[in-house]
């Protein structure tokens, strides 16, 4: 059956939404030199938490998967163990202005009612599935 994007079931808009969410900040990190682990890494520097623990939904558990995301920011001289450097949190914060600016992009149009109306539906969507 051929479905026109009018009628697209929302599993369909879900991963459509997902891809291009990846792809776009795949992009924009990559343009800083960055992975999305070595970004999650950042933040949870910046927000004193461990940088193993927040990777390790991510990660296999292997530590040297770990040094991966975490050496070359040890050599920018943004990360030391698991604390941001000056250079680190001013670079951090340069980045977080980017992420924001994209997702205000990505957000245009709808309005923070809406926003909160499709995260509250998918939230129970998810709970149903559960």
């Amino acid at each position: 059956m051929y479905m026109s994007d009018d009628n697209k079931p929302i599993g369909w808009w879900l991963k459509e939404v997902d891809r291009l969410l990846e792809a776009s900040f795949e992009q924009l990190l990559t343009e800083e030199g960055l992975t999305r682990r070595q970004w999650q890494a950042l933040n949870a520097a910046a927000g004193g938490q461990t940088v193993a623990a927040a990777l390790a939904p991510f990660l296999s558990g292997d530590p040297a998967e770990l040094a991966a995301v975490t050496n070359p920011l040890v050599e920018r001289e943004w990360l030391t163990g698991d604390e941001l450097t000056a250079a680190g949190s001013r670079a951090l914060a340069d980045l977080t202005i980017k992420v924001r600016a994209q997702r205000r992009r990505i957000t245009a149009g709808i309005s923070t009612e809406e926003y909160l109306a499709t995260v509250d539906v998918l939230r129970r969507m998810a709970g149903n599935l559960s």
